[in-house]
């Protein structure tokens, strides 16, 4: 066996050891996976970052405010980081109306979401933080059903939720509603063996006393999201999934922006990932699963794209060389016995994780209920599987290029 049969054996195990595991996991869980601990109202601060989100931070604040939870207990901050357009006046005709919504504007533009979201975190009152973005929506359900993970288990620091896409339109809009129905449901999975490793901007809960011990969310990292669980997981604290509470977020309509946005979460997953490689094996399931289950979702695919360009670049050569070589020689360039159609171990690997996939992901869809909507069609969730997938691997690299040359910004 050579060097690349044995990459791609290891490419191959990787990939079915992932979904196998998920299989395990769901087998032992079941429909528990859309249980969640009663909880009651307790007082909590929502924060909400905002910088130029005067088309959407109307509808998020009266998203808020629509949630089945007592009116008195909700504290709604939102601060804005200096935008450039009238994203600050929309929240002033708020705090007009509503005693419990209220505006902080950021002196200066800090880049990110990290920041805006730190000086909320200071001026809330509560001791329970929920942070969403100036562009999603909760359901009306959402905060009720999040809050008794906090309530029940003083260990945990951090719970997400089903993050959906909000109206998908575009199609690379429609192939992002499978990717975001798939992950929410695979997230629910990883809960079961303590390895929620990210808690998404568009709507997370976190215990106040938790994040001030561990020093807010980190300004530099360009996923504010992740790092901040990584560093409660360091710190002795459990983060947890309610797979039954949702938020639609607004995702890019556009490739371009689309790729973008790729690129500045695989930069903010690689600076997590080097700044917590030392727990490797240490810290509990942060270091025995969460940093190895990541190292592999990361760069799995950037192997996959080096073994597929060196056997392709490999045939093509091989067979121009030969094509070359006998019209020379005026011998037949291909002979029957040259022709195998014997099935190699390799493509019957190769295809049988391609169909696990496949099933892997119309079940999370089946189960999410996101069939019936007209994104979910066959011919998407195989354009998604083919293509859109397809394209991860040069996103990693193109966003390990940039971190390498520190060319990047928000």
């Amino acid at each position: 066996m050579n060097f690349i049969d044995f990459a791609f054996f290891f490419y191959t195990f990787v990939g079915l050891y992932m979904i196998s595991l998920f299989i395990f996991i769901y087998l032992s869980v079941g429909k528990a996976v859309f249980s969640y601990p009663k909880g009651k109202p307790e007082p909590v601060s929502i924060i909400v970052p905002c910088y130029n989100e005067g088309a959407h931070i109307g509808a998020t604040i009266e998203s808020l405010l629509r949630l089945d939870y007592p009116k008195h207990m909700i504290e709604i901050i939102v601060v804005d980081d200096k935008s450039k357009d009238n994203s600050a006046d929309v929240v002033r005709e708020y705090v007009k109306k509503y005693p419990n919504v209220k505006l902080i504007v950021n002196q200066k533009n800090s880049g990110g979401a990290a920041e805006p979201t730190n000086i909320g975190i200071k001026a809330a009152q509560h001791a329970y933080i929920a942070v969403t973005d100036a562009d999603s929506t909760p359901d009306s359900d959402a905060l009720i059903k999040m809050i008794g993970f906090l309530q029940q288990d003083a260990s945990v620091g951090a719970v997400t939720c089903s993050v959906l896409a909000k109206n998908p339109h575009t199609f690379i809009q429609k192939l992002q509603a499978i990717e975001y129905a798939v992950i929410a449901f695979n997230r629910k999975l990883l809960d079961a063996v303590d390895s929620v490793y990210v808690t998404p901007g568009p709507f997370a809960l976190y215990r106040k006393s938790a994040l001030v011990e561990v020093g807010l969310f980190d300004t530099k990292n360009m996923t504010q999201d992740i790092e901040i669980v990584w560093r409660l997981l360091s710190h002795g604290y459990k983060a947890r999934m309610c797979l039954a509470a949702r938020v639609y977020s607004e995702t890019p309509r556009k490739f371009t922006a689309w790729f973008k946005q790729r690129i500045r979460w695989n930069i903010g997953g690689t600076q997590t990932l080097i700044r917590y490689k030392n727990m490797m094996f240490r810290k509990g399931m942060l270091g025995l699963f969460v940093i190895p289950f990541f190292s592999f979702s990361l760069f799995l695919g950037v192997m996959g794209i080096a073994i597929f360009t060196y056997l392709w670049s490999r045939r093509f050569i091989v067979s121009y060389l030969s094509t070359k070589y006998s019209l020379y020689a005026s011998t037949a360039v291909v002979r029957m016995s040259d022709l195998s159609f014997a099935p190699s171990i390799l493509n019957f690997f190769g295809a049988l994780l391609f169909l696990l996939g496949i099933w892997l992901t119309f079940f999370s869809l089946i189960s999410m209920q996101q069939t019936k909507l007209r994104h979910a069609n066959v011919f998407n969730v195989l354009f998604y599987l083919i293509f859109y997938l397809t394209i991860q691997p040069f996103i990693m690299i193109t966003a390990l290029y940039k971190l390498a040359w520190g060319r990047y910004s928000w």
